[in-house]
């Protein structure tokens, strides 16, 4: 639905916040999407959500919400829950789609039922199946919380030591342990609105991984867009990224991280269904080189939420 004056979207609530380790990247990105609605003329509220959401949203006149929370309690399903029990309109992925893809091992099932590749993985959930999964995959590994974002808690492992290590970081966030094949190959990401693939960007950094310093805080961190993909490369890998938000039950918007390995294929690795809105976050790169500001970004992401 395409919305030309700010008051049919009512009064909207900017959600940013919440419990999760991503709580300061949210901040920032709900902060950065309230002064553009604000800029456009909507009557947006920003609401840092700490606790009691339903108490938090009671004593406003609230028409939609915006939700920019990232991580747990945001983007996992519970906060879509929670809206669709107060019949309250909002941006983004429902509670299964939202669930599912905070979840990365369940999401990869989801790929590799439909036929998607993404990388050999091993679920670790003991000491004692540390050299089953060095059987299984070799080395080197990623190893990574299944239910964070942001790249939190995620570590290179080389060997063993390193595996176990590794292991012992993952557990402190509470989730399954994923230990993922490391893929040599050139990292992509794709943001996806309403089922349009944005142009794709290539990441390049110089530590280790795409982790969360490089994410947030380098400076030394380039973003190509375009990626250097031919015509027909960056094609395909836009249609597989809008194929694995189908798959996985995406609505709205969201972005797709994936690899092209040293031997051509696409590698699908995790989707994003609240993706980051900050300076050097990755949709208004992309939104940009697509020809669209940030400001006309937020418009159209708030507008998708005028579809349910």
């Amino acid at each position: 639905m395409t919305i030309q004056q700010p008051e049919k979207f009512g009064k909207v609530a900017v959600l940013m916040g919440g419990v999760s380790a991503e709580r300061d990247i949210s901040i920032k990105s709900g902060m950065a999407v309230t002064d553009a609605l604000e800029r456009q003329g909507v009557d947006v509220i920003a609401v840092d959500i700490k606790e009691n959401l339903i108490e938090m949203l009671s004593g406003e006149k609230i028409d939609r919400v915006f939700n920019i929370i990232h991580g747990r309690g945001g983007e996992d399903g519970v906060l879509q829950g929670v809206l669709d029990a107060m019949k309250m309109p909002y941006t983004g992925s429902g509670v299964m789609a939202s669930a599912l893809t905070m979840d990365k091992l369940r999401t990869k099932l989801c790929w590799q039922g439909a036929g998607l590749a993404t990388p050999k993985w091993f679920v670790l959930n003991s000491v004692q199946e540390i050299d089953s999964c060095i059987g299984s995959l070799g080395f080197p590994v990623i190893v990574k919380p299944a239910q964070e974002g942001s790249s939190i808690g995620m570590s290179k492992a080389n060997n063993r030591d390193e595996l176990l290590k590794a292991m012992s970081v993952a557990e402190g966030y509470l989730c399954d342990v994923l230990v993922e094949a490391w893929v040599e190959g050139d990292e992509y990401t794709v943001a996806v609105i309403d089922g349009e693939a944005l142009p794709v960007i290539r990441l390049e950094t110089a530590n280790v991984f795409y982790d969360f310093e490089a994410k947030y805080q380098s400076n030394r961190t380039q973003y190509h867009c375009p990626c250097g993909l031919s015509e027909k490369q960056e094609s395909d890998l836009q249609s597989m990224a809008v194929e694995a938000c189908g798959v996985v039950g995406v609505k709205g918007w969201g972005r797709v991280d994936a690899f092209i390995d040293r031997q051509g294929q696409i590698q699908l690795i995790e989707v994003n269904t609240v993706p980051g809105m900050t300076d050097h976050s990755l949709v208004p790169m992309a939104a940009k080189a697509g020809g669209c500001n940030f400001d006309e970004l937020v418009w159209r992401i708030l507008e998708t939420g005028m579809n349910e």
